[in-house]
């Protein structure tokens, strides 16, 4: 039988259904009711938070671990180091476990998380230098091990501020001499982010500022991401509001630099807050990336 070409219709190709895709590094879960806030006693120290997380969040934090801070880890007899409170997905510790690899090959990353079930569905990423855990701010670690580096991001910002210095010193104590807790904050993609450094024998010793230049449009914005012991400070008569208002002021007088970019605008205000007797740690190298590192006696809360 002859059949008219044009008056066949085609029917579209029946493709065979893509396998199920295992999406645990992306998910994130509704917010939860918290247990009881603690920071004393036994147990597991702390309550489950929300645990929202989404991959590459926590670049700006890392890179100042692999950055400045890569000396605490070369010279550390025993390189560990935590990831505090990752959340509902692993996808943070295993990127700081990569992360630091550069710089210290048999760093040994854990992740704790107070949610049992949290842990349950990391222990499939678990390799050599990466393994998870239950636990708390007592930093529960085989053998009595002391970790170097302790990265708690998005965590204490879910704590009344009364619980962020006992939460500290609770960490400080399990850390190993000369070691560093790093307590921040950031937004869903990591574009703006801020952190207090917390040393084992002195306490905070420092506030760090990072910014994405390509989207700055004024640097007080990331007063919405400060850490839990500041973002209720920002008022009047409070350090960190005064160092917010110098930032800000700065970058406005540096204004005529726009044509030029905002890293250059971003340098010159940084130069700016250091001619007017701001304490800043870091030089050059670290403010090209948006990032300024302040004293912490220049924005304690008090």
């Amino acid at each position: 039988m002859d059949v008219n070409p044009r008056r066949v219709r085609l029917l579209p190709e029946r493709r065979p259904r893509p396998p199920e895709v295992d999406v645990t590094l992306t998910a994130t879960v509704p917010a939860v009711t918290p247990r009881e806030s603690r920071t004393g006693g036994s147990g597991p120290q702390g309550m489950i938070t929300r645990g929202t997380t989404n991959p590459n969040r926590l670049r700006r934090v890392d890179r100042w671990l692999a950055g400045p801070q890569a000396a605490r880890l070369r010279r550390a007899g025993d390189p560990v180091v935590v990831d505090l409170g990752y959340g509902a997905s692993p996808v943070t510790a295993v990127e700081l476990h990569t992360r630091l690899s550069r710089v210290r090959p048999d760093v040994e990353v854990v992740g704790i998380e107070i949610d049992a079930a949290r842990v349950r569905a990391a222990l499939y990423l678990q390799r050599p230098g990466l393994t998870f855990a239950v636990g708390g701010f007592e930093l529960p670690m085989p053998d009595d091990r002391r970790p170097v580096l302790v990265r708690a991001f998005n965590v204490l910002r879910q704590y009344p501020e009364a619980d962020v210095e006992p939460a500290w010193d609770l960490v400080r104590r399990r850390l190993a001499p000369g070691g560093l807790l790093v307590d921040g904050t950031c937004d869903e993609l990591g574009r703006r982010a801020a952190w207090v450094a917390v040393t084992e024998p002195d306490g905070a010793i420092s506030l760090t500022l990072s910014l994405r230049l390509a989207e700055l449009v004024r640097p007080g914005e990331v007063a919405e991401r400060l850490p839990k012991a500041l973002i209720h400070r920002n008022v009047p008569g409070e350090r960190i509001h005064r160092y917010l208002k110098a930032l800000d002021g700065a970058w406005e007088r540096n204004v005529a630099l726009a044509p030029f970019g905002r890293r250059q605008r971003w340098l010159a205000t940084v130069h700016t807050l250091i001619t007017e007797g701001w304490p800043i740690l870091d030089g050059p190298s670290r403010w090209r990336l948006g990032e300024l590192t302040v004293a912490w006696a220049a924005v304690r809360p008090g």
